[in-house]
């Protein structure tokens, strides 16, 4: 299988399914995002203070096309299609380009999405076009090694565990933190993809 290069990797763009669109994130999601992001529970395992103002979330937004403007990064906001609002974010990370390999990261959901159908397409358009128009050899999810909700989601898609990298990283409450890896490789794709769409058809 041939190597990728200096231009292979996400670009933004937007992915549909029946009930989310990922699209790329932009500053007039931040109103929406706001009121997703007061459950403080969705922040308990990631390095950044919860946002509370709305200088809190144009911060969240700026750095976040910051990481996009140096294609560190591809970041979606995610729009439950029945109400039209974004409820979340996610993001392609981590991109190894000459080895073709991607981290779908940084995603949370505001309560109102948590354990809907929107968790799992999004996960699923984000592997579909990863593998399927990109053409990736891995793709990658890590979780906090105490995050048992979020360890059990990424093994329902059909993520093989690795691992734990111990003393990953240290969070805002000074707990160093252990994070468990997850992976979907290309020849897993076929067999993760039917899993994804049984559970959607259901």
């Amino acid at each position: 299988m041939n190597p990728g290069g200096a231009d292979w990797g996400p670009t933004p763009t937007t992915l549909r399914g029946a009930h989310v669109e990922l699209r790329p994130l932009s500053a007039a999601d931040g109103p929406d995002l706001l009121a997703a992001a007061q459950d403080p529970d969705i922040w308990r395992y990631l390095s950044i203070e919860p946002p509370r103002t709305d200088a809190d979330i144009q911060r969240f937004v700026d750095s976040a096309l910051t990481e996009v403007q140096k294609r560190v990064s591809v970041v979606f906001a995610t729009i439950d299609r029945r109400s039209g609002r974004a409820v979340g974010s996610t993001r392609y990370m981590d991109i190894q380009r000459y080895n073709r390999g991607i981290e779908i990261g940084w995603t949370w959901l505001g309560r109102e999405a948590q354990r809907t159908a929107i968790n799992t397409e999004c996960k699923y358009l984000l592997l579909r076009h990863a593998f399927e128009d990109l053409g990736a050899i891995r793709v990658s999810l890590k979780t906090d090694n105490r995050n048992e909700r979020s360890k059990a989601a990424i093994l329902r898609i059909g993520g093989s565990f690795e691992g734990v990298l111990r003393c990953h990283r240290i969070l805002l409450d000074g707990v160093v933190r252990d994070s468990a890896y997850f992976s979907v490789v290309h020849h897993d794709w076929p067999r993760v993809r039917a899993g994804l769409e049984a559970k959607l058809g259901r």
